[in-house]
């Protein structure tokens, strides 16, 4: 035994409801009960075409990401408009949500949403609601702050069935998203998202509210699928303009685009040259800017 043995303490795992968090998963456990409601509440399930006395099984199809001990799960399965799934990678948080929640003995199975397939979890051609849309899904949870970007581009990915997402997640984040153009926070996934949805920053979470506490406050956003059907430009260019002027943030889109217009058209640099884009910085662009420049670059 070392000299200093004698003085190391013994670091235990912290569990919150017998279950232990994983800093690998960026576990923060919600012990909070009253955020926990205000949270399933920011969830605006419509009343239009629900029968008089709803049932699970002619309810709105929501899909929660990582419940981890149920605290949100709890409320929303209290309301029978929900038809609820469960999003849960880690197997001790599955096992516990058995335990609590008997109704998830035998359908709740280890799924990371990263790389799940909502055609399989609620499929398409169902018909779950009379009077709406089946196909519809709303996504809720508070999402690990290590992975949330990585979760709405895959949101992005399905935005023709997600119409609506409730999250919490670490708050400079939350802002960022929900920033306007010309903002500080304003980003790459601030324009891609707002292609698409309305983004509404809700409120804020204090550390003390989990278990074991974060270094940082958290944000609830509330995003709700807009009437865009299409950019009306290459997507793909879209894209690659977005995050090459962010990619150069503090350069002039003039500067940071040069490699994309390089073999444009003398006709179609000359549009260019009578924009209003060329000597902003990127974050001075808003969604509509991004795409009227988009379909001037694709005039090569």
């Amino acid at each position: 035994m070392g000299r200093n043995s004698q003085h190391r303490r013994t670091v235990h795992p912290v569990r919150y409801d017998g279950v232990r968090a994983k800093k690998a998963l960026g576990q923060h456990f919600l012990r909070d009960e009253d955020i926990a409601i205000e949270i399933v509440d920011s969830l605006l399930i419509p009343e239009t075409g629900l029968d008089e006395n709803p049932t699970v099984e002619s309810g709105v199809n929501v899909l929660e990401i990582g419940p981890g001990t149920g605290v949100l799960t709890n409320y929303l399965l209290m309301d029978k408009r929900i038809n609820l799934s469960l999003c849960e990678i880690d197997q001790e948080s599955i096992d516990k949500l058995r335990d609590r929640f008997p109704q998830f003995l035998y359908t709740l199975q280890q799924r990371d949403f990263l790389k799940s397939n909502l055609e399989e979890i609620y499929p398409s051609e169902t018909e779950i609601k009379k009077g709406t849309n089946g196909n519809e899904v709303y996504i809720i949870g508070n999402f690990p702050y290590n992975i949330s970007s990585q979760i709405f581009f895959k949101i992005l990915e399905d935005r023709d069935r997600v119409t609506q997402v409730v999250c919490m997640l670490q708050k400079e984040v939350a802002e960022r998203l929900a920033s306007d153009a010309g903002g500080k926070d304003y980003g790459i996934l601030s324009v891609l998202l707002q292609c698409w949805y309305d983004i509404e920053y809700l409120f804020t979470v204090d550390e003390s509210a989990f278990v074991p506490p974060p270094k940082v406050k958290s944000g609830v956003i509330r995003l709700w699928r807009n009437t865009r059907e299409s950019l009306g430009c290459d997507e793909q260019l879209f894209k690659s303009v977005v995050k090459t002027t962010f990619g150069q943030r503090r350069k002039t889109v003039r500067n940071s685009i040069k490699s994309i217009t390089s073999d444009l058209s003398p006709k179609a640099k000359e549009v260019l040259e009578k924009s209003p884009y060329l000597d902003k910085r990127p974050e001075q662009l808003g969604v509509e800017d991004f795409i009227e420049l988009t379909k001037i670059l694709e005039q090569k």
